[in-house]
């Protein structure tokens, strides 16, 4: 086996999840921070590892007092009129993501999509877009590839971005660390 150069991969990826990170544009992200802020209800879903950064995120939005709900779990409450259904589509597409996002706009609920494709069509039917111009699944062979396999860049950059965003929510809500650390289960 190959000696690997640990520093040499994790300034690799650390600059390529920096490149992301800065080609955030404000405007949508302060667009998402609205939807999220002023929704009822708020409900994630995405699949795979991608499901993974929406839990996590789910879990600090709960943290900020938001009525955050992860799709699937038994305790997922209806959405309509008011609510928000949050979906990650990293590629521009997923069949059971597609057909979520429809059903929560024929209950009224307004669909916001995280991605690194916009022109697919879970983006482009989605009522707010933050876009990570990250790898993913659907573009990771050939060309210039990441450093990181497969969709790791995109779900990566998922979990700084969400983590920037609660930072975000947190002033625009009021709450602080002390109130969040308040709302963190202690049943560990």
């Amino acid at each position: 086996m190959a000696d690997i150069d640990i520093a040499a991969l994790g300034d690799g990826a650390l600059e390529e999840l920096r490149g992301v990170v800065a080609s955030v544009k404000t405007e949508a992200f302060d667009g998402f921070v609205a939807e999220l802020s002023r929704a009822r209800r708020i409900v994630l879903h995405g699949v795979g590892r991608e499901g993974l950064m929406m839990r996590a995120l789910a879990m600090r939005l709960y943290h900020l007092g938001l009525d955050a709900h992860v799709l699937g779990d038994m305790t997922t409450p209806p959405v309509g009129s008011g609510d928000l259904l949050v979906v990650s589509a990293g590629p521009g597409w997923f069949a059971s993501v597609a057909a979520l996002a429809d059903r929560a706009r024929q209950a009224g609920a307004r669909v916001a999509c995280v991605t690194a494709q916009p022109a697919g069509d879970v983006p482009r039917a989605a009522d707010c877009v933050l876009l990570l111009p990250a790898q993913t699944m659907a573009d990771d062979q050939g060309g210039s590839l990441s450093v990181l396999p497969m969709g790791s860049l995109f779900e990566g950059a998922q979990f700084i971005v969400f983590e920037i965003l609660v930072l975000a929510l947190r002033g625009r809500l009021g709450e602080t660390g002390p109130s969040m650390r308040a709302r963190h289960t202690n049943l560990e």
